[in-house]
C-alpha cells in the first residue's frame, strides 16, 4: 500500500494562512499572501555608536532615507498651529496623541510621541534594492543592522525616556535590543531569551555594535520569561514583550526550524498560552505607572488582540491590577510612507507585508499599568 507523501511544513504553513487568514482579511488576502512569498525587504538600523559622518554618507550615496527622520513631516502636519484642524480628532487620544495647543504652539517635537535618537534607513516604496553588509570601522564596530524596518516600530512606540530601567523580555536575536540601546536613555537594560543558544547570538550582537562602557549597562539572562513577574515584580519603567510566535514569513518560506513541523504541532498549539503568560509576566515586571510593548511577527488574531485581550482581563480579576491600551492610530500616520498598515485592527497596530513595501508582519501594542 502507498504511502501519502509527507506534506512539507513551508506547505502546512501556507495551508494554514490560507484557510484562517482568507476570513480574517478577506479581499486583502491574495495580496499580503503573494508578499509573503516574496523576498523581504530590510531596513538599517543605525548604529549611533559607530563612526556617524561615514555611515550616514555610506547610506545616503546608496539613496537611502531615515523613515523616522522623515516622518517628522508628519509630526508638523498633524499640529493645529500648522492650520491643520482636521487632523486634531485623530490624533487627540492615548499618551502618543499630539495635544490641542493654542496657535502660538511650535510643532511637536518627534521624541514626544516615540523612543528618540533611534535612525533606521529604508530604500523607498518599489525600489527593492538591497543595503550591503555592514563593515567594521577602525575599533571593530559595525555602522548598521540589518533587519526588517518594521521591527523598530515596538521600540519606537516604547517611547523610551532618559534614565528608565528596561526589561526586554525576550530578546534574541537582538535586533530589538540593539534599537533599545540606541536611544542613549536606559540606565539599565535587561535583556532575557530562555535559549541559552540565542543569548549566546545576542552577546555577539551587542558585542559588534555597541563600545565596553555601553555594554555595562546590559545585563543579559537567559530564564523563562513567564518567572519574571515574580522575580522582578514592580520593577521597571519600560518592558519590551516581543514573544515567540509562528514566524508567519519564516513559516512559509523556510524548512528549518519551522514551527509547522509535525514534530512541534503541540508547541504550536500552546503558543497562544505562551504569550498571554508572557505578557503577564511583562506587566506585574513593570512599575505601577509604567509601559509595556507587546509585539509578534504574525498575523494571526488569536496571537495578537486576542492575547492582549485576555492579558487585560486576567490581570484584573486575578491581580487586580487596572492596565490601558493605548491608542497607536498616529503610528499609522507618521509611517503611511514607509508600511502597510492593517486598517481594522481592534487593538494595536498591524503592518502588512505588500509588494511595494514588503515588511512585516509586526503587531504591536502598548499597555499602560495603573496600578
Amino acid at each position: 500500500m502507498a504511502t501519502r507523501p509527507k506534506i512539507s511544513a513551508k506547505r502546512l504553513a501556507l495551508q494554514n494562512f490560507d484557510m484562517n487568514y482568507s476570513m480574517q482579511f478577506g479581499s486583502l488576502w491574495p495580496s499580503i499572501r503573494v508578499s509573503l512569498l516574496s523576498e523581504k525587504k530590510y531596513g538599517a538600523l543605525f548604529n549611533n555608536f559607530s563612526n556617524i559622518e561615514q555611515i550616514t554618507q555610506e547610506l545616503e550615496c546608496l539613496n537611502a532615507v531615515d523613515f523616522i527622520l522623515e516622518s517628522q513631516k508628519v509630526v508638523q502636519d498633524l499640529n493645529p498651529a500648522a492650520g491643520h484642524q482636521d487632523s486634531e480628532s485623530a490624533v487627540s487620544t492615548g499618551p502618543l496623541a499630539v495635544p490641542a495647543k493654542s496657535q502660538a504652539q511650535p510643532p511637536p517635537s518627534l521624541s514626544t510621541l516615540i523612543s528618540p535618537n533611534i535612525k533606521c534607513y529604508t530604500f523607498p516604496k518599489g525600489d527593492i534594492s538591497l543595503f550591503p553588509p555592514a563593515r567594521p570601522d577602525t575599533i571593530g564596530i559595525l555602522g548598521y543592522y540589518l533587519l526588517d524596518a518594521a521591527s523598530v516600530l515596538p521600540v519606537l512606540a516604547l517611547n523610551v525616556q532618559p534614565g528608565d530601567f528596561i526589561l526586554d523580555l525576550c530578546a534574541a536575536p537582538g535586533g530589538k535590543t540593539l534599537a533599545l540601546l540606541q536611544t542613549g536613555c536606559c540606565r539599565e537594560l535587561a535583556a532575557n531569551d530562555v535559549s541559552i543558544s540565542r543569548t549566546g547570538r545576542l552577546n555577539r550582537v551587542l558585542h559588534s555594535y555597541i563600545p565596553p562602557n555601553v555594554y555595562d549597562i546590559v545585563r543579559i539572562t537567559s530564564g523563562d520569561g513567564r518567572k519574571w513577574g515574580d522575580l522582578e515584580a514592580n520593577t521597571y519603567d519600560r518592558v519590551l514583550v516581543d514573544v515567540p510566535c509562528t514566524t508567519d514569513r519564516h513559516s512559509v518560506m523556510e524548512e528549518d526550524d519551522n514551527i509547522f513541523k509535525s514534530m512541534r504541532k503541540g508547541e504550536r498549539q500552546m503558543l497562544p498560552m505562551l504569550q498571554l503568560e508572557l505578557l503577564v509576566s511583562g506587566v506585574l515586571a513593570a512599575k505601577p505607572g509604567g509601559e509595556v510593548v507587546y509585539s509578534t511577527c504574525s498575523l494571526s488574531q488569536l496571537q495578537n488582540e486576542y492575547v492582549v485581550e485576555r492579558a487585560v482581563e486576567l490581570l484584573n480579576i486575578q491581580y487586580n491590577i487596572e492596565v490601558r491600551v493605548e491608542d497607536l492610530s498616529i503610528f499609522r500616520r507618521l509611517f503611511q510612507d514607509t508600511f502597510t498598515f492593517f486598517p481594522n485592527c481592534r487593538l494595536g497596530e498591524l503592518v502588512v507585508p505588500h509588494l511595494s513595501s514588503n515588511f512585516g508582519p509586526m503587531y504591536f501594542c502598548k499597555l499602560h499599568r495603573l496600578g
